[in-house]
């Protein structure tokens, strides 16, 4: 079997020269690890913001929901009661629901 050419060149080169050859491609490939890891990181950050985004709009939703879900109660209990009392049980109602909810984070 013929020698390669990497046994040609490995026979002619001094051993400085290759140490040198590896030192460049070891240097090459260093450089390139690290743009790849450049590129998946913004990737990576960009569908975190867009992600983000999208939880923020939701959050934002379901506030609204609640809003107007308060006033459809508030306005039902104002049928049967005046509207303030309506109001105000409404009020006492999101009060309890926030004192569990803090109750159970602590």
């Amino acid at each position: 079997m013929p020698p390669s050419e990497a046994h040609q060149k490995a026979d002619n080169a001094s051993l400085g020269d290759l140490l040198g050859e590896v030192t460049r491609d070891l240097s090459t490939l260093m450089r390139q690890e690290v743009e790849l890891a450049k590129a998946e990181a913004k990737q990576s950050a960009t569908r975190a913001g867009k992600g983000g985004g999208m939880l923020a709009g939701a959050g934002v939703a379901g506030h609204f929901v609640l809003l107007f879900l308060s006033l459809a109660l508030m306005f039902a209990l104002g049928a049967l009661m005046p509207l303030g009392w309506a109001a105000v049980i409404v009020a006492v109602i999101w009060g309890i629901i926030a004192a569990v909810l803090a109750s159970i984070g602590r």
